[in-house]
């Protein structure tokens, strides 16, 4: 019959948007569609009628969903606790679709005892997908004293609970503790090897430091995480780069060969210059691009996620390597491949960045900084196939998806 309207095929056309997915080396101008929540089609022209929403998405970056894998995001009313369940944490959909995440992984703010709380008024209620370590102190991220508890760093009980819950949860957390000790490291990777998830080592210090050497060789798995793997913190931590002649550790390039992973961290004080600017100049790449996004440290010089991506794509690391270390990758270590792309058939999880041109400053916390004239700045975000966030309005029509507490 003719004169009849061709109906709608897909929920959202994204047009003209130059896609970046690691993965699937993809590299290159194409156009994707969605429907019913899925990424169903890749293709050079895709016709922008037979979509309900179309993004116009020309000159920017088109990209997976951004996975930030340090993070804290137990937010709670109980002020004597910290992160866990407490005001440090921070609610995780205020300061994630803005910047193009859609996944986070929390990094030890519950263990064991406290892990149902966490699921029930954080992981449930978030559009944001939201995975978790489990601490391995099983109060969790309470600081002080709890921190500390060997007693309450229960390999086998944290193990369990972690493959009983492991739609969550995808690894095993140390932080924070004070001490020349590896008990607290060893029962961390061995709950890790119980539940076959990788741990995420953060060493909170000790006179003098545990060596690195020794934690790399001797009492890390292959997959797991060294987290904070920039910092330098003074006399009571060890660090990959030698601050005297600017050089990757011979251990560290061992280490990474052994498969560890190293993950950023960046924190209030956890990356330095002084350690990210030598190792990118000598080739030695994060594995995972992270925040430990919390109260202090998204007031800081970490900021956000694409702050923290930019500082990386400024020191020398090229575009598709920042982008896959904030995708791909993130998925790859936590043992979620589903996750991290634009492949077909995938959850379209989705983030639309624009590479803002002007004169930026971007600065560590200890004050030194490095200018740069481009800075990532995120256009729009699609999380299961609804669009959550729409910088400038480039959909058409502009629909945003409510979430269940917008009126």
């Amino acid at each position: 019959m003719t004169g009849m309207i061709k109906a709608q095929t897909y929920n959202i056309v994204i047009k003209g948007g130059h896609v970046i997915d690691p993965k699937n080396n993809i590299n290159e101008v194409m156009d994707i569609a969605v429907k019913d929540g899925k990424i169903v089609r890749i293709a050079k022209d895709i016709d922008a009628k037979e979509g309900i929403q179309v993004a116009n998405a020309a000159g920017m970056y088109v990209t997976p969903g951004l996975i930030d894998i340090h993070v804290h995001v137990f937010n709670g009313t109980f002020l004597d606790q910290q992160y866990s369940n407490g005001p440090s944490s921070v609610i995780p959909d205020g300061f994630t679709f803005r910047v193009g995440v859609t996944t986070v992984v929390d990094a030890g703010c519950a263990g064991w005892r406290s892990f149902p709380e966490f699921k029930k008024n954080i992981i449930d209620r978030s559009q944001t997908r939201v995975l978790a370590f489990l601490n391995i102190v099983g109060e969790g991220m309470r600081g002080g004293p709890f921190e500390q508890n060997l007693k309450d760093m229960d390999a086998k009980a944290t193990a369990e609970f972690a493959k009983a819950n492991s739609q969550d949860i995808v690894g095993i957390k140390l932080a924070h503790f004070e001490g020349y000790d590896w008990t607290p490291t060893d029962r961390a990777s061995e709950a890790g090897k119980l539940a076959n998830i990788p741990a995420m080592i953060d060493f909170g210090g000790s006179t003098p430091p545990l060596p690195l050497n020794e934690l790399f060789m001797q009492h890390l798995r292959p997959g797991d995480i060294f987290t904070h793997c920039f910092a330098q913190l003074g006399s009571g931590r060890d660090c990959i780069i030698d601050p005297l002649t600017g050089t990757v550790k011979p251990f560290t390039l061992e280490a990474r060969k052994r498969g560890i992973i190293f993950d950023v961290g960046y924190g209030g004080i956890s990356f330095a210059y002084s350690q990210g600017l030598p190792a990118i100049k000598n080739g030695f790449y994060p594995d995972a691009i992270s925040t430990d996004l919390h109260i202090g440290s998204m007031n800081g010089a970490m900021k956000d996620m694409l702050n923290t991506m930019s500082k990386f794509l400024a020191m020398g690391m090229d575009l598709q390597s920042v982008i896959k270390a904030s995708t791909s990758e993130p998925a790859r270590i936590i043992q979620r491949e589903e996750l991290g792309n634009l492949s077909v058939g995938s959850e379209a999880d989705i983030a639309i960045l624009n590479l803002r041109q002007g004169k930026f400053g971007l600065f560590d916390y200890t004050g030194y900084k490095i200018e740069t004239d481009k800075k990532f700045e995120c256009e729009m975000t699609i999380r299961a196939g609804k669009i959550v966030y729409d910088l400038n309005g480039i959909a058409d029509p502009v629909i945003l998806v409510r979430n269940k507490t917008t009126k």
